[in-house]
């Protein structure tokens, strides 16, 4: 055990150097610069067109769900231990300054969120069995040719695998820590539960995984965000040095304090860029499967609401949670994850606060593994076919206790790992399909201009 983390650590630094910062960052700043900041600027569109999209019209029905439900399914798989236990990982490592760099991250996100969007629906393709299949691996293949494919091949193959960690055992482990904690539940009996509910959602496949988070999406983010809200309000005379040390320390080294061990600016950009993209997930190219399966024939509108993802799941929850931990002064207390967050929230809401982290984690974790799992099939199927989908249901939903029991540490580790694994490819792809995403971006906004459209 100990020479398999050895191994995955000298990758870890490896792939998630100076050179892949630069690549994440770099590749959404050339979109953003390439699509005039159009994410920024069309935000409040793009809120419109998501609540517009709950429903789709009869003109309208290639795809399985509607435009709000791929969102949602999107962001059930990035709304997760990321927001929770991954900001305050991102706090406890590189100092407050991290959570600036969580910001910018998803600024330039937006943009390469948006663009994956539009090439999943722009080159997603239907399979054998009548359904939408779309992300990374079809626009490889379609949009840049054959002699690309094995680009596309990496990217699933990385994808399948990451999934079990990004996606199953980092939940499940993070889940089990907190009940455990909070009500004394043991690890594998959380496991064990956590294992039969998601196995009866995924029976009923996508529609049924689309129904269950655009319900339990929006009720559980709005609770969280509401009792954050609450706990700021309580604190709130000390946002203010909060937000300064948010600021000074993103390009500033931070001294040891408490159980702080200090942080040097490279911490703070490397933990805040690292976790925030694990958060979002914007450039890993997970979402965009997601939002091939959108009932929509327009690769502009559905990338506008993609891109909601990256701002609603950073800009937004993950602010509430890295405020509540720095203002609450229990970032320096030498614990972190989840337990750093339950930590704040119980300083100013004690006896209720650890609970409702230990609650929302727990619900934000279950939709996380339902909508990596739907990923996960959608790598397998482009791999193998349509007859791998149940095998890797199968060992999907065995390996949810399985992540219960592991140690948080090596988790991470993994699942960091392989979601730098998993970016390369895509990220390789938006530079050479860039060209489509903004020829596709000026036809649809000129179209808007015109004499007489509507």
């Amino acid at each position: 055990m100990e020479a398999i983390q050895h191994f995955f650590s000298s990758v870890n630094g490896l792939v998630w150097g100076p050179p892949m910062l630069v690549l994440i960052l770099g590749v959404g700043l050339f979109l953003s610069i390439g699509l005039k900041l159009m994410p920024i600027r069309k935000l409040g569109a793009g809120f419109r067109l998501m609540w517009t999209g709950r429903k789709a019209t009869g003109a309208e029905a290639e795809g399985e769900i509607p435009p709000f439900q791929a969102l949602m399914t999107a962001l059930s798989a990035t709304v997760g231990t990321g927001n929770i236990a991954g900001v305050a990982t991102a706090v406890f490592l590189g100092g407050p300054g991290a959570l600036l760099w969580m910001w910018l991250t998803a600024l330039v996100g937006m943009a390469t969120k948006y663009s994956e969007a539009v090439l999943a629906v722009r080159f997603r393709e239907v399979d054998e069995r009548g359904d939408h299949v779309g992300g990374p691996m079809y626009y490889i293949r379609n949009g840049l040719g054959q002699k690309w494919a094995w680009l596309g091949i990496l990217f699933a193959v990385f994808a399948a695998v990451a999934g079990f960690g990004i996606g199953n055992t980092v939940q499940a482990n993070s889940v089990a820590d907190v009940i455990e904690a909070n009500f004394g539940v043991p690890h594998w009996v959380s496991g064990v539960v956590l294992m039969v509910l998601v196995g009866l959602v995924l029976i009923g496949g996508i529609r049924r995984i689309g129904h269950v988070a655009s319900a339990l999406v929006p009720l559980m983010a709005i609770s969280y965000l509401v009792a954050g809200v609450v706990v700021l309000a309580l604190n709130a005379s000390e946002i203010p040095a909060a937000l300064s040390l948010v600021f000074s320390h993103a390009f500033t080294p931070i001294a040891a304090q408490g159980g702080f061990a200090g942080a040097a600016v490279w911490a703070a950009i490397r933990f805040g860029v690292a976790r925030g993209i694990f958060s979002n997930e914007a450039g890993l190219g997970s979402a965009p499967i997601a939002h091939a399966a959108a009932q929509t024939k327009d690769p502009i509108n559905q990338g506008m609401v993609a891109m909601l993802g990256t701002f609603i799941d950073t800009i937004i929850i993950c602010s509430i949670t890295g405020l509540v931990i720095i203002t609450s002064g229990t970032w320096t207390q030498g614990v972190s994850g989840a337990e750093l967050t339950s930590l704040a929230f119980a300083e100013a809401l004690p006896g209720v606060g650890n609970y409702i982290v230990a609650i929302a984690l727990a619900i934000f974790a279950f939709t996380t593994i339902l909508g990596w799992s739907f990923y996960g099939e959608r790598c397998i199927e482009f791999l193998f076919g349509v007859k791998a989908i149940v095998p890797y249901r199968v060992a999907w939903i065995l390996a949810i206790p399985v992540g219960a029991t592991l140690k948080l540490g090596f988790v991470w580790l993994v699942a960091d790992t392989l979601n730098a694994m998993m970016a390369l490819p895509n990220l390789i792809a938006l530079l050479l399909l860039s060209p489509v995403v903004f020829k596709l971006t000026r036809e649809h906004f000129a179209r808007q201009q015109a004499p007489g459209a509507r």
